[in-house]
């Protein structure tokens, strides 16, 4: 269930069913909070959302995001109804929670492999906001790519964990759904290699195709045109809905 537009400062609470299904507060372009829709898609855990506008942010977010961020998920089926922020954080709990379609492997080791890759994002994804907040170049950015890049041919298989989608391969795709948006930003500089990163782009390929990244999917004009309206001043957020 979803309550379609995004909420925002002086909207009452959304008036929900007492069903006891975690609530997640999201905002529908934020990658962070991808990551969570993506686990929990691909865990067939059922769950309402609440989409909440970063700008003017609802009074009573508080009170389920004390950082007033996003994602945060609400577990009211749980005692005293606690909240979970942060998207790893979140998603590591629905993966040991739901143990049905396991994300992370079973082999500590490779999860433990697989936590490392993921915190090694962290280079593309602040190169990924040097570029669109500051017009940075993409020298930075693509040399990032070329880890994820060269692990793939170390590990020989099509995904990051193994012959389908999983943790490091959800928790990674939304900025590589956002790929268009540095494109629209560099234009003329956008100068991402096919060649040089023709395992990536074989990956990227996949992963359009996969069930679950289809299922909470923006398209490159929509991500573009959220992100002109959001530097415009006047960002756009339920232009989805």
């Amino acid at each position: 269930m979803s309550a379609g537009k995004h909420l925002t400062k002086g909207s009452p609470r959304p008036a929900l069913p007492d069903d006891g299904v975690p609530r997640l507060y999201s905002m529908r372009f934020c990658p962070y909070a991808q990551r969570a829709h993506l686990a929990l898609n691909a865990k067939k855990v059922p769950h309402h959302i609440i989409y909440i506008n970063l700008t003017e942010k609802p009074e009573w977010l508080v009170d389920y995001s004390p950082l007033l961020k996003v994602p945060a998920l609400h577990l009211v089926g749980e005692r005293n109804q606690p909240s979970l922020i942060e998207s790893l954080i979140i998603v590591e709990y629905l993966d040991e929670k739901y143990p049905e379609n396991p994300l992370l492997p079973k082999d500590p080791l490779q999860r433990a492999q697989d936590k490392i890759l993921v915190e090694r994002f962290g280079a593309v994804t602040s190169n990924f906001m040097k570029i669109i907040v500051h017009n940075a170049e993409p020298d930075e950015l693509w040399t990032a790519f070329d880890v994820f890049d060269e692990e793939l041919g170390k590990r020989g298989s099509a995904y990051f964990s193994g012959s389908k989608p999983g943790f490091v391969d959800y928790m990674i795709w939304p900025w590589f759904e956002r790929l268009p948006v540095i494109k629209f930003v560099l234009e003329d500089r956008y100068n991402f290699d096919v060649k040089r990163f023709a395992k990536l782009n074989a990956w990227i390929e996949l992963m359009l195709k996969d069930e679950w990244v289809k299922s909470f999917y923006v398209t490159p004009e929509q991500h573009v045109e959220f992100w002109r309206t959001r530097k415009a001043g006047n960002a756009n957020y339920d232009m989805l809905a």
